[in-house]
């Protein structure tokens, strides 16, 4: 268990990087986000995320942090990826500015830093208490990836709610409506990546962390994937793929923890985990850049 110091100059040090961020966005509320600009952040923040992970044993005790840690940012980027496809309707579809894109991204995901830093405090509490929840967690990602499999259009599926329609009416401006929104699909999204990661680890200081590093560089990644997220065809089937495994591996531990032994279930190891994780994003990948070079939807 992390110490009081360490979770203090951890989250001391990450709030830091998220008010740089938004005083960056700040002074450049005026001007566009270029690839060139979102692709050196970009790497900037997953470098971090790298870094941090590899020198996370040095001030925590558990043996498995580094590879839960890893496991947990990936599935969580992942996920944040997908969030993107979701923000590009949204943000097209209520014409908002390009100028202040940057702005209300920013702002949206220090939202969706609140909003999941509640559900990680409840999900731990919930799960402390009660091994049984793991059987409701990986039900319901086993049903989240059922949804993704066989759903169309993803984001394009996106329609104004009565919410929007209500802050129309009142004379909200665009860019109320846009921040509403995102925020709004924020708390959707959350719902799915939580239960993700308590199915990977149930140390509270690993999951607030790999959230907030899937979450710091997503402003920029929304404009550096802006114009790559039509080839990328097959990352819904990936995702759906990856929360199965690990609902399936919640609902294996959630027999382990209630004492069931009758039933003969291996223990999925962290390193399988990570691994089956690691492999299916390669996989999704290169099936995705290779279909479509091959039917010609190539954007240059």
């Amino acid at each position: 268990m992390e110490s009081t110091a360490i979770w203090l100059l951890t989250l001391g040090g990450l709030s830091a990087v998220i008010i740089f961020d938004l005083i960056l966005a700040v002074l450049r509320r005026n001007k566009e986000t270029t690839m060139t600009e979102a692709g050196i952040w970009t790497v900037v923040y997953v470098t971090a995320a790298l870094v941090f992970g590899y020198f996370l044993p040095n001030w925590t005790t558990d043996p498995n942090a580094q590879k839960e840690f890893f496991a947990g940012w990936l599935t969580e980027y992942a996920l944040s990826v997908d969030n993107i496809f979701v923000f590009v309707i949204i943000l097209s579809r209520l014409q908002v500015e390009k100028t202040k894109q940057q702005l209300v991204l920013l702002l949206g995901i220090i939202i969706a830093l609140v909003l999941r830093g509640g559900f990680i405090a409840a999900g731990s509490a919930i799960l402390e208490k009660f091994t049984w929840a793991f059987f409701i967690f990986g039900a319901f990602l086993i049903f989240t990836a059922y949804r993704l499999l066989t759903e169309h259009g993803g984001g394009e599926e996106w329609k104004e709610d009565r919410l929007v329609s209500f802050l129309r009416r009142k004379g909200a401006t665009t860019f109320t409506i846009a921040l509403v929104s995102l925020g709004f699909t924020d708390l959707v999204f959350a719902l799915d990546s939580i239960p993700a990661i308590f199915g990977i680890t149930q140390d509270p200081y690993i999951v607030v962390c790999a959230n907030i590093f899937a979450l710091m560089g997503l402003r920029q990644l929304y404009f550096l994937l802006q114009g790559l997220l039509e080839r990328l065809v097959f990352l819904s089937k990936g995702l759906s793929f990856i929360l199965a495994f690990i609902g399936l591996k919640m609902i294996i531990e959630a027999f382990h923890g209630i004492g069931i032994h009758e039933i003969k279930l291996p223990h999925i190891p962290i390193e399988a985990s990570l691994g089956v994780i690691v492999l299916t994003l390669i996989v999704t990948a290169v099936a995705s850049l290779t279909a479509t070079r091959k039917d010609g939807s190539e954007i240059v």
